[in-house]
């Protein structure tokens, strides 16, 4: 599972690690990226690289996916195999592609790419035959609520995409228009042999436009058949006799009617030969089935709504985006539903949010994950940091989180130790480590009194840092408030020595984008910063600043990396010297590099070379190994 990361940025190192507990250790030398001079050695996107375990002891299948939050799935058989294979929207204009590398009876989902052929896709896609020739075309959102169209210019086996409208256009020439929070679908409904394309509407009808014209490699042109498809309105009546049990929604009483953005999918799901429609939306928290009483070419979708799957119907969060295909090869239809989360506390789902449902031979659908393309998912704006927390010679990571699924009140620190060596990692999730409660921990790492064992500043969502000593036994809080910014929040704290007199100093992120400097006045057993900067240079990647200090270029002295909210990881390079640096902006690293990135370092295979870990707002980590190069 490997993807060549060539135009970003990428790491060597020539010590063992670059997380240094205390300030004795040699600085590692690093090189990088597309401006940083003649070493350009490539860095490796790779979702599995080594064994991550889960709490139950299970190997996690895709650790390094990078988290879900939002994720919009879609089951087709695209190389035309014979066998499904899995595509997941996560983030604006990019695709994941996962290949069935398996079999019809034991799928594999092996993940191929973060943005399937770059197609720009906006805010959702939608594969389907909309020329009618045979193989999948695709429709995505064309900023803003319009439709694109990708006509599929090559092969049911090797598929190619070639934009050919902009926009998609109606018998009077205009443009059709689909609310931007909502995914349409296309079928042939009526078995006419023209594509029929549903869009959902806010509120909470479905319009049904046909083809008129479908010449292949062409832009269909579509005719308004209905505003109202089978007087289709979805409506959730909060607290109705009859209705099905949901919860509780803050600020709404009882009896409003209400709807939302919403996805939809049609399934022949008990093959009768017509498609049924599924439906799910922002305020209903489970999945509803219409069912089509009619015939293939006379559909009739007049019943009442019924939660889906029976007999244990889905209840999550709300907003629920459903995709069918027969997964496992036994001749009927199974159901992912990607939960994008709605009016029903969405943090309860943000770590588990993509539902498996295998339908039985009795027709039963049974589920069988919330987790599926199981990965490292800590909810949501993950923060890795590495270090050696056991003192077994190899790297530990800690992730902490914005807020926690089953706690309102308060983030978590996730630990996952590493079980296995320096060269062979293995790391196992333990307990999350006892903290005090806040939101959005950002742990930075280094032995702060000088008696060998990594203690750990933490960043929150407010303007303070805490400051937490490893006893041998655990870690201790000394200060919650060891440091408070003069303004600014989400502080992101790192430690260095910048100025070579043998003591950490602290560098502060935050919300604005900017950097604070404090240097350490005290001394390498009892630290004392005093703010010199709450800008320092001038320095400022756009919003939500994450520093990192790494030797990048070999020359002996730290140069900057920062992380930021929608600018990738922003190198700096210090012009400077050891005791006196200066730091010039080199350019950004944005490709396969998530929003709210936070970057942590260390060679974790002991290869020599730095790897990279990135954590964002999925709540997921991404990986990038990296390569040993020559000096020279």
């Amino acid at each position: 599972m490997i993807s060549r990361l060539s135009s970003v940025v990428a790491f060597v190192i020539s010590v063992s690690s670059v997380v240094a507990i205390g300030c004795s250790s040699t600085r590692p030398a690093v090189q990088s990226g597309d401006d940083a001079g003649e070493f350009l050695p490539p860095l490796d996107r790779r979702v599995n690289p080594f064994e991550v375990l889960d709490a139950d002891g299970d190997s996690y299948a895709h650790p390094f996916l990078g988290g879900f939050n939002i994720p919009r799935p879609q089951f087709l058989d695209i190389d035309d195999d014979g066998i499904a294979d899995l595509f997941v929207q996560e983030n604006t204009d990019q695709v994941m592609f996962f290949e069935n590398t398996g079999t019809a009876g034991e799928p594999a989902f092996t993940w191929r790419t973060d943005k399937y052929m770059d197609l720009d896709v906006g805010e959702w896609y939608r594969f389907a035959d909309v020329d009618m020739d045979g193989d999948f075309d695709l429709l995505t959102e064309q900023p803003y609520s319009h439709l694109r169209f990708y006509a599929n210019t090559g092969t049911p086996r090797e598929p190619r995409f070639e934009l050919v409208a902009d926009t998609l256009r109606d018998v009077d020439g205009k443009p059709i228009f689909s609310d931007r929070q909502n995914i349409p679908n296309v079928t042939d409904i009526d078995c006419d042999g023209l594509p029929d394309l549903f869009i959902g509407r806010l509120t909470g009808t479905v319009m049904r436009y046909e083809a008129v014209e479908a010449e292949i490699d062409q832009a269909p042109v579509f005719k308004l058949i209905t505003e109202r498809f089978e007087e289709i309105e979805i409506i959730a009546q909060f607290g109705q006799p009859g209705q099905m049990n949901r919860p509780p929604v803050p600020n709404i009483p009882n009896g409003s009617n209400l709807h939302g953005a919403n996805s939809m999918a049609f399934a022949d799901i008990d093959g009768d030969g017509d498609q049924d429609l599924f439906w799910g939306d922002f305020f209903e928290p489970g999945l509803l089935r219409i069912e089509n009483t009619g015939s293939c070419s006379t559909p009739m979708l007049r019943g009442e709504p019924q939660p889906f799957p029976p007999p244990d119907p889905l209840i999550s969060s709300g907003f629920n985006a459903p995709t069918f295909g027969d997964v496992d090869g036994d001749g009927d239809l199974d159901l992912l539903v990607g939960v994008l989360g709605g009016a029903f506390n969405p943090n309860r789902t943000v770590h588990a949010p993509l539902y498996f449902y295998v339908q039985l031979p009795d027709s039963e659908f049974h589920l069988r994950s919330r987790n599926y393309l199981d990965q490292i998912d800590v909810g949501s704006e993950s923060f890795p940091a590495l270090a050696d927390l056991d003192g077994d010679g190899d790297l530990d990571l800690l992730v902490g989180n914005k807020i926690s699924s089953n706690d309102s009140q308060s983030a978590v620190l996730t630990h996952f130790e590493n079980t296995g060596t320096v060269s062979s990692p293995r790391f196992a999730i333990r307990d999350s480590l006892d903290m005090h409660p806040s939101y959005h921990y950002a742990p930075a790492i280094a032995d702060l009194d000088d008696d060998g064992l990594a203690d750990m500043l933490v960043g929150t969502w407010n303007d303070e840092v805490a400051y937490y000593r490893n006893t041998g036994a655990g870690f201790e809080m000394v200060d919650q408030s060891f440091v408070d910014l003069t303004r600014g929040s989400h502080t992101t704290p790192a430690l260095v020595d910048i100025d070579g007199d043998g003591d950490l100093d602290l560098f502060i992120g935050e919300t604005s984008g900017t950097i604070n400097f404090y240097r350490n006045v005290g001394s390498r057993r009892d630290p004392a910063f005093e703010l010199v900067s709450d800008e320092y240079l001038d320095i400022d990647v756009g919003r939500r600043s994450v520093p990192v200090f790494l030797d990048v270029d070999g020359d002996g002295d730290f140069d900057l990396i920062v992380g930021s909210e929608a600018n990738g990881l922003v190198l700096f390079r210090n012009t400077g010297s050891t005791a006196d640096p200066k730091f010039d902006e080199e350019g950004s690293f944005t490709d396969m590099i998530p929003i709210l990135a936070a970057p942590a370092f260390g060679d974790l295979d002991g290869d020599g070379a730095v790897d990279l870990l990135v954590g964002g707002l999925g709540g997921g980590l991404t990986f990038f190994s990296g390569t040993q190069q020559d000096p020279r």
